[in-house]
């Protein structure tokens, strides 16, 4: 039976791909029993694929005794003609695949068909398996009984074709889906969370193995492989689009001859042109011109279509990427649309330069640079799901290629605020469906925080706001009631799709993370003149906001506003930094790590105070950046403070951040939800002390801050 050796084990159950089975037998005992009938069925992204089925009588080579046919209903005669194990086995195998095999109690038909492929003389390699009976357990404890009955009643899930085998299947997989939003409520989300899990449930196991059963869990050193993504290509995620693009970008008239379009082509040596009138300035206000056009023009129209304008040949509408997103975005993108060139916009919208396929020669669309547009083109919240599980195995990928830990943190917030945008593409839709209609009023949705610096690792929960366009006073009120309702879609697509509600409720569906224009200039203007630090929670990270979809300059505006507000106040510097707290390194007295269970909170160690300090002190300095290192580079080169100690705090980030990473990347790998929290017994000695050297230079971090707020 083919193994799982290529399941990413951060896989959603949500969005899982896999096969539910089901085998009647000759008998209860696993060592004696003989298959005599198999049904499957499958799952794809997460949802039942009725057509998708497999479903066989088996010759058992033995006789089926009285009992067994009194509860399956399968007696001697129905088996005349039917294929034996061994001429059935590559059919199933060729089923299932690399997908999940679930079954309920799934541990019994493992024993039994481990058991059939030895007596065939085939190789038996145990395939990746999820048990619902263990399951229903884990996400309902205080059931009285776990069984399949019980089970489809606390499910409301329909029980028909009882022990037959495509009837226990097609049972088995309705309450799989149905025990999903179950777990997801109890932490459990992801194959290997689900693995992790279940490995707990030991007196589980220890009656089955007594009873002769298959462990349906990962053993001790089976991890599963994800080598195919383990080595990738590096230099797409380590250089942005606008590091490659041609810029400016070259635009010609749509009244242009084509004639003189082409004269163009030539002489600046490219091998497209951007058509717009010379006032144009976004992306959307321009075509695109391609040396394909011309061909296709003179093909279909001769020597004369020299002369007609250049409107009558371009392409209207534009593809598009942003100059501040990685390479492997612009590769996955045109991969997917099959085309040659992209224009390239600012975050506001403005065309600012050109890339070609030909700017990309060298580099490869491979599936792990194709993962941004998977997250770009999913139609549902399965696929996102599918799309964001990936993630943790590009990360894993680029930190054994020695990509920087923050390259990959902004590889991973770029596909974050890709899935916001996403899911807020998919809310209008489900807002339309419902009857609520398109946006009353234009808006942009916004990512704060870890998000919107660039900064994020795989613990990220949500961290969004809306700001829409102020609306006629009678219509404030449904206005605010539409936004309420699409960022509660919103908040619930990504909360499926993998990244968690906000704990501490910063999301576009509480009141106070949404608001029209002038609403937000009044709250940030009131935030200004508050005197209490406790006034100010959750505030200083609305000033890391990046714009992910709609209206990105009101969103600009707003951003600009609130640091021109924030300049403008010392005290409100002060307040920040009052709620930041006093810093406290975790070290022991003797310079050792103070750790909690054996790990350290790298991020209340250390990580907070660096990003909220750099934070006041760029709103203090008017310093317009949204990623910790470059607001610290920002304050060096104002000549604000000393540059080795603002390196320092550069290097410390920088190192704090690799740490989380590297142990978030092993947190998934053990099945364990990543967090902010490092074991120091994993580190080399030499990390170790590089580690405490760091945290030890933070101690003097407060009254730097201090000091530099009136530099």
């Amino acid at each position: 039976m083919t193994g799982a050796s290529q399941l990413a084990r951060a896989t959603p159950l949500l969005a899982v791909d896999a096969v539910v089975l089901d085998t009647e037998t000759t008998g209860l005992d696993p060592k004696e029993a003989r298959i005599v009938q198999i049904g499957a069925i499958g799952l794809r992204g997460g949802l039942l694929q009725e057509a998708e089925r497999f479903e066989t009588l088996v010759d058992p080579g033995v006789p089926v005794p009285p009992g067994a046919t009194a509860i399956h209903g399968i007696g001697q005669a129905d088996l005349a003609g039917a294929p034996r194990f061994a001429e059935i086995a590559g059919k199933l195998q060729a089923f299932i695949g690399q997908r999940v095999v679930i079954g309920h109690n799934i541990g019994f038909d493992l024993a039994v068909l481990k058991r059939e492929h030895e007596r065939a003389g085939l190789v038996w390699t145990p395939p990746h398996v999820l048990d619902t009976r263990i399951l229903g357990q884990l996400a309902a404890p205080r059931l009285a009984a776990h069984s399949l009955e019980t089970l489809a009643a606390w499910l409301d899930v329909e029980v028909s074709g009882r022990h037959t085998a495509m009837g226990d299947a097609r049972v088995t997989a309705d309450i799989f889906v149905r025990l999903v939003p179950h777990l997801r409520e109890r932490n459990i989300r992801t194959l290997a969370e689900a693995e992790a899990a279940c490995a707990g449930l030991t007196e589980v196991f220890d009656a089955q193995y007594r009873a002769g059963w298959e462990l349906p869990v990962r053993r001790e050193g089976e991890a599963i492989s994800e080598q195919a993504l383990a080595r990738i290509d590096a230099y797409p995620y380590r250089h942005r689009i606008r590091d490659v693009m041609s810029s400016p970008p070259i635009r010609v008239p749509g009244s242009m001859p084509l004639r003189e379009a082409l004269a163009v082509l030539v002489e600046r040596k490219v091998s497209s042109i951007f058509v717009g009138e010379p006032d144009a300035t976004d992306v959307a206000e321009h075509g695109i011109l391609t040396e394909r056009d011309i061909l296709r023009a003179l093909a279909a129209h001769g020597a004369a279509a020299l002369d007609r304008p250049v409107a009558d040949f371009a392409t209207p509408r534009l593809e598009s990427v942003f100059d501040d997103a990685y390479l492997y975005r612009a590769i996955g993108r045109m991969a997917r649309l099959r085309i040659r060139h992209l224009a390239v916009s600012d975050e506001t919208g403005r065309l600012v330069g050109a890339l070609s396929q030909r700017d990309l020669l060298r580099l490869r669309a491979d599936d792990a640079v194709a993962l941004g547009d998977e997250i770009d083109s999913a139609g549902t919240v399965n696929e996102l799901a599918a799309a964001w599980a990936r993630l943790p195995v590009v990360a894993r990928g680029l930190v054994a290629e020695g990509v920087d830990g923050r390259d990959v943190a902004g590889v991973i917030s770029r596909e974050l605020c890709a899935l916001t945008r996403r899911a807020a593409v998919i809310a209008e839709i489900r807002m339309e469906e419902a009857g609520r209609g398109a946006p009353p009023v234009d808006y942009a949705l916004l990512v704060l925080g870890s998000g919107g610096r660039g900064e994020s690792l795989l613990a990220a929960d949500q961290d969004n706001a809306i700001v829409y366009a102020d609306p006629a006073p009678a219509d404030a009120a449904a206005v605010d009631d539409w936004f309420a309702t699409f960022g509660g879609h919103v908040a619930d697509i990504l909360h499926a799709s993998g990244v968690p509600y906000c704990k501490g409720g910063v999301m576009a569906r509480n009141a106070e993370w949404r608001a029209s224009a002038s609403d937000w200039r009044r709250r940030i203007a009131g935030w200004v003149r508050r005197s209490r630090p406790q006034d100010l929670l959750n505030v200083d990270i609305f000033f890391d906001l990046r714009p992910v979809y709609g209206n990105a300059r009101m969103a600009r505006d707003l951003w600009t506003y609130a640091y021109d507000q924030g300049r403008q106040s010392a005290d409100f510097a002060k307040l920040l930094a009052e709620a930041a707290g006093t810093f406290h390194p975790p070290l022991t007295f003797f310079g050792g790590l103070r750790t909690e269970n054996g790990r350290i909170d790298l991020k209340k160690g250390g990580l907070f105070t660096i990003v909220a300090n750099a934070r006041l002190l760029s709103i203090r300095h008017h310093v317009l950046e949204r990623s910790t290192k470059a607001r610290l580079q920002g304050l060096a080169a104002l000549g604000i403070g000393s540059a080795p100690d603002l390196e320092r705090l550069i290097g410390t980030h920088a190192l704090l951040l690799q740490l989380m990473l590297d142990q978030q990347i092993a947190d998934v790998d053990a099945g364990e939800p990543p967090s902010n929290r490092v074991d120091p017994g994993r580190l080399s000695r030499a990390r170790v002390e590089e580690l405490k050297r760091a945290l030890s230079s933070l101690g003097t971090i407060d009254h730097m801050v201090r000091d530099l707020m009136f530099a």
